[in-house]
């Protein structure tokens, strides 16, 4: 079954950085698009970054443009999110997710951007 496992969240200050991992299994990682989003408390789901299977194409959402880096290793099946000049209002859970027929979502990993 499809599994996906985000890891590398934490507390860090502001203009800092942080590398989020999500580890997938159970179904062919390199066709499928992966996203991250987040959700802050009291606030809806937003998508955060997007990178297609094929030749690495990436979205982003314009607060996080120049950045936030979304990258994938189809060998090691994971999708990672460099975060840089991390700032307060990028305080959320967040998650990775995929679309295979339907939508799967990992357990989500908590960021913590404060001084």
């Amino acid at each position: 079954q499809v599994q996906l496992v985000e890891s590398g969240g934490g507390l860090v200050q502001p203009g800092g950085s942080l590398r989020l991992s999500c580890a997938a299994s159970g179904f062919t990682f390199s066709v499928y698009a992966m996203n991250w989003y987040r959700q802050a408390p009291g606030k809806e789901r937003e998508l955060v970054a997007t990178i297609i299977s094929a030749g690495g194409s990436t979205n982003y959402a314009d607060s996080v443009k120049g950045r936030f880096t979304i990258s994938r290793d189809n060998a090691k099946k994971t999708v990672y999110l460099q975060m840089n000049s991390l700032k307060p209002e990028d305080t959320a859970v967040y998650y990775c997710n995929v679309r295979k027929i339907r939508l799967y979502w990992g357990q989500g990993t908590q960021v913590t951007v404060s001084s």
